[in-house]
C-alpha cells in the first residue's frame, strides 16, 4: 500500500480539495479507530518479560526506519540481544527463531535482516514470543515494531520518526497517517529518533507537532555502509516510501536511469521481475534495491539483483548510549555483560 496524497501535512498536498473531502469522509471512522485503540491501551493488562525489552515503534501506519535503529541499538546491547518481530507479511504464528535460510513468505523480511546479526523471533503473541527468547538465552529483547501492542511490557519505548514526513497530516488512521491519537503516542514515548534520510538544513531540529515533548529527541540518518555499483542502475523498492531509497543513491552519486516504485512489503512476481529485467536490458543497466526488498526476492532472482546495504548512524553516540545506560546497568548486574 502506498500512503495516500491526503495524508501528508498541508504544505506537502499537491490537490488540497480533494484531501479536504476525502478527510471529512473518513473521519467518523478515524474517531472510532482511535477510540478502539485508546481502549486497547487502557484495558490490556500488560505481561512483563523476565528480560528488559527494548520497543522500536513508530507513530505512522507504513515505514519510519525502525528496522536500521533496531539493528543500529541491537550492535550496542551485545551478543546476547535478541530482535522479536510480528513477522509481517510471513505465513509463521510462532514463536519461531529465525534462520537465515527461511523465506519472506514464512516468516517476513524484516525477521531476516535481524538474523543476519544474531538470534531473531516472529511472533504474533509478543508475550509468547519474548518468553521464548528469554529461555533460549536472551539477556535483553529488542521489539522491532509493537509499540501500540500493549500485552508485553515496555521497558524503553522508541520511537522513529521520518523528519521529511513527520506525522503526516495528523489525523488517526484511515483519515490519515497515526495509529492512535499523536497525545496518547507522545505520553508513552520515553525517546523519539528522527531519521533522516540525508541531512538536511531544511528540516527542523524540533518540530511543532514535538511542543511540549521533554523527552530525549535523537538524531541519526541512514548511510550506505557500500558503495553503488558502477555503471547504469534500475532502481526498485516496495517500502512505505520508497522515494527514501532511491533518494539516497542519487545522494552517494549513483547512475540511476528509471526507478520502480512498489507498495509496502510487496511480494515480488516472476512477472514483476521480468519486466524488471527487460526495462534494465533495454537501458544497459543493472537492477539495484534495497536489503529489505532483496530478502523478499527468490534465492535467484536475489543472485542477479545488486543491493545497497545501509545502516542508521547516529549524530550523538553518547546521547544513545545515555538512554541506554538502565537497560544496559540491568543487564550487566544480571549477567555482568550484555
Amino acid at each position: 500500500m502506498r500512503p495516500p496524497e491526503f495524508w501528508k501535512a498541508k504544505d506537502q498536498i499537491e490537490s488540497r480539495d480533494a484531501a479536504v473531502v476525502l478527510r471529512a469522509l473518513l473521519t467518523p471512522v478515524s474517531w472510532a479507530y482511535a477510540a478502539i485503540a485508546a481502549h486497547r491501551a487502557r484495558t490490556t493488562i500488560s505481561r512483563h518479560a523476565p528480560v528488559p525489552v527494548i520497543c522500536i515503534g513508530n507513530f505512522t501506519v507504513g515505514g519510519a526506519g525502525k528496522t536500521p535503529i533496531s539493528r543500529a541499538i541491537r550492535a550496542k546491547l551485545g551478543p546476547h540481544a535478541h530482535t522479536l518481530s510480528r513477522g509481517y507479511g510471513g505465513r509463521a504464528l510462532g514463536p519461531l527463531r529465525v534462520t537465515s535460510d527461511m523465506e519472506a513468505a514464512e516468516v517476513g523480511d524484516e525477521p531476516l535482516l535481524h538474523a543476519a546479526d544474531g538470534a531473531a523471533w516472529v511472533a504474533r503473541d509478543r508475550y509468547a514470543g519474548a518468553l521464548a527468547a528469554a529461555q533460549a538465552g536472551a539477556h535483553v529483547i529488542i521489539m522491532d515494531d509493537g509499540f501500540q501492542n500493549p500485552a508485553l511490557g515496555k521497558d524503553l519505548s522508541i520511537v522513529a520518526v521520518d523528519p521529511a514526513y513527520g506525522v503526516g497530516n495528523g489525523q488517526v488512521f484511515p483519515a490519515g497517517p497515526l495509529r492512535e491519537r499523536l497525545a496518547d503516542g507522545l505520553a508513552r514515548a520515553d525517546a523519539i529518533v528522527m531519521l533522516h534520510n540525508t541531512w538536511s538544513a531544511d528540516t527542523p531540529d524540533h518540530p511543532e507537532w514535538l511542543t511540549g515533548f521533554r523527552k530525549p529527541v535523537l538524531h541519526a540518518s541512514i548511510s550506505p555502509t557500500g558503495e553503488a555499483p558502477k555503471g547504469k542502475l534500475i532502481a526498485f523498492a516496495g517500502l512505505a516510501r520508497p522515494e527514501k531509497f532511491f533518494d539516497t543513491l542519487e545522494a552517494v552519486g549513483a547512475d540511476i536511469t528509471d526507478v520502480v516504485p512498489f507498495g509496502d512489503h510487496h511480494l515480488f512476481t516472476e512477472d514483476d521481475m521480468r519486466l524488471l529485467t527487460q526495462m534494465a536490458e533495454e537501458h544497459g543497466a543493472q537492477l539495484i534495491t534495497t536489503e529489505k526488498d532483496a530478502a523478499r526476492l527468490s534465492p535467484d532472482w536475489r543472485a542477479r539483483v545488486a543491493v545497497l546495504p545501509v545502516a542508521a548512524r547516529f549524530a550523538d553516540e553518547a546521547a544513545l548510549d545515555a538512554l541506554l545506560a538502565p537497560v544496559q546497568s540491568r543487564i550487566t548486574a544480571a549477567h555482568g555483560e550484555a
